[in-house]
């Protein structure tokens, strides 16, 4: 989920301009699927059916966040108001939740071995390390002529590239470049060409579709494709499946991300608001879920049964939803979005602009006092 902080995050006012209800919508939406998949993992291998709804929502729901953070981005250069906001709302909650996440298995899982590493991005904090990455490489997409043809050539190549390893998670940070780098070069037009009633219709049959090719595939695909985590060759597959793939689920991709796109209310809802909470609750909800993990809340029988399965859903999205309410930004501000002024030194355009800005509000109250 798009840092608070960060520079043209979807969680950040742009230039004064007011929020766009569309995309604060689309991303509270998005991580309630998120919370869901993940309270799905532990009960879907009883269940063909929540496994071919996991994989669904798996295909779309990551894409759909990376490309509004790559649309979001499209401003980003290199001015250093922009680098300090990279640094304390992406680089420093990676650094404290890379931190905090071992830190919390070592004491509730009972296990003092448990290692600390900032090179091996752990469970979630995969998405902060590879925003950082895509946005610090942002200026060269934007040279670049054919910049999505050029993404997609580099997530192929990573998929034959098992050498690659797990530092930074580099393979997942190449595999879903191609999302954030249609971002960047997507205009305001193109979302509003998925929202027409025209694609809201066609949208069903291809989500009802989606779901019973899922149900099909399920034992039949590996669903760790969907997760853009590892090599071919590291999924016992031939290594010419790794560019095939990649082509193949960057459409399948695309087609339900615009599928989901086409469904989320254009209007002010009263989820909006949360939208602007959306790393809180991505990052703050996955210790609930491994809590249960590592507490076996999910081992009950009646867990894997229709009605356990729906309560676990229903859960994770109202426990989401509580995440990235203002009370608990409040809270934990001080992680996700610190100031840090002690850190960085006055940049002098910065302190420029501030005394054009006090010039101008100066001369108008003088104007205001004459008039």
């Amino acid at each position: 989920m798009p840092s608070p902080r960060s520079p043209q995050s979807p969680q950040k006012k742009q230039s004064g301009k007011q929020r766009d209800a569309f995309f604060d919508n689309a991303k509270y939406l998005a991580i309630v699927l998120v919370a869901m998949g993940h309270a799905w993992e532990p009960l879907k291998g009883d269940s063909r059916i929540l496994e071919a709804a996991y994989q669904v929502v798996y295909a779309f729901h990551m894409p759909a966040f990376i490309i509004i953070s790559g649309y979001f981005s499209r401003s980003f250069d290199m001015r250093p108001d922009r680098l300090k906001r990279l640094i304390t709302g992406v680089a420093v909650p990676y650094i404290v939740f890379e931190t905090a996440y071992p830190l919390f298995k070592r004491f509730i899982d009972n296990d003092p071995h448990q290692e600390i590493s900032l090179l091996d991005p752990w469970y979630l904090t995969w998405f902060l390390c590879a925003l950082f990455v895509w946005r610090m490489t942002t200026p060269i997409w934007k040279m670049a002529r054919w910049p999505l043809p050029l993404a997609l050539g580099l997530a192929m190549l990573a998929t034959v590239s098992p050498e690659i390893g797990d530092d930074l998670d580099l393979q997942r940070v190449l595999q879903f470049l191609p999302f954030f780098v249609l971002g960047l070069v997507m205009k305001p037009e193109h979302f509003h060409m998925v929202r027409r009633r025209s694609v809201r219709i066609a949208s069903v049959p291809v989500f009802a579709a989606a779901l019973a090719f899922s149900w099909w595939a399920v034992p039949r695909m590996n669903t760790a494709w969907f997760y853009h985590r590892d090599a071919a060759q590291e999924l016992g597959a031939p290594w010419w499946t790794g560019p095939v793939m990649v082509l193949a689920m960057f459409g399948c991709s695309l087609v339900l991300t615009a599928c989901f796109f086409a469904w989320v209310p254009r209007r002010h809802m009263w989820f909006t608001a949360l939208g602007a909470g959306t790393l809180y609750g991505y990052l703050l909800h996955g210790f609930l879920v491994k809590a249960g993990d590592y507490q076996g809340w999910f081992e009950p029988t009646w867990m894997h049964q229709p009605l356990g399965e729906i309560s676990v859903t229903v859960a994770a999205a109202a426990v989401v939803t509580v995440l990235c309410t203002k009370p608990v930004q409040r809270v934990f501000r001080f992680v996700m979005e610190p100031k840090m002024e002690w850190a960085f030194k006055r940049d002098a355009a910065e302190l420029a602009r501030e005394r054009q800005s006090a010039e101008r509000r100066e001369r108008e109250r003088e104007k205001a006092t004459v008039a």
